[in-house]
């Protein structure tokens, strides 16, 4: 009799944990693809920055980190940028100095409604790095 009773419940308790293990991996996947483009996002406009940079362009390096991220869906507005020359000259960048480039941003976790101040505390911090040296016939001058 306890047989009779079961008939058929297998497969709505496949379909029901399924839906309860499926949403959560799909946000996940959705929240790791932004932080991911955000990350390299930031780590191409450090680089294109600091060749900017050294190679003294006619373009700043605020518009280039800028023109860059933009191309990975981040905010030029929210972008943190930080350059230093090492060593410590009078003028960046000099001729055999390396130009460090720091920019920071935050990608904002998808889905996160404004209720409470969610949204601004659903924020994953990023920053890369790049360095580039200025060749040694290169420079401002």
């Amino acid at each position: 009799m306890l047989r009779a009773d079961e008939g058929g419940s297998a497969a709505l308790e496949f379909i029901a944990v399924g839906v309860l293990l499926l949403v959560p991996i799909a946000y996940l996947v959705i929240a790791l693809g932004t932080v991911q483009s955000h990350a390299l996002g930031a780590e191409a406009a450090a680089r294109f920055a600091a060749r900017t940079i050294a190679n003294d362009s006619a373009s700043t390096p605020g518009e280039t980190a800028a023109a860059v991220a933009s191309q990975y869906g981040i905010d030029s507005d929210a972008l943190d940028i930080g350059v230093s020359c090492a060593p410590a000259a009078s003028r960046c960048p000099e001729a055999g100095a390396v130009v460090t480039v720091t920019v920071r941003a935050e990608a904002e976790l998808p889905f996160v409604p404004p209720v409470l101040g969610l949204d601004r505390i659903a924020r994953v911090p990023i920053e890369a790095t790049a360095a580039h040296k200025v060749s040694r016939f290169g420079g401002a001058g």
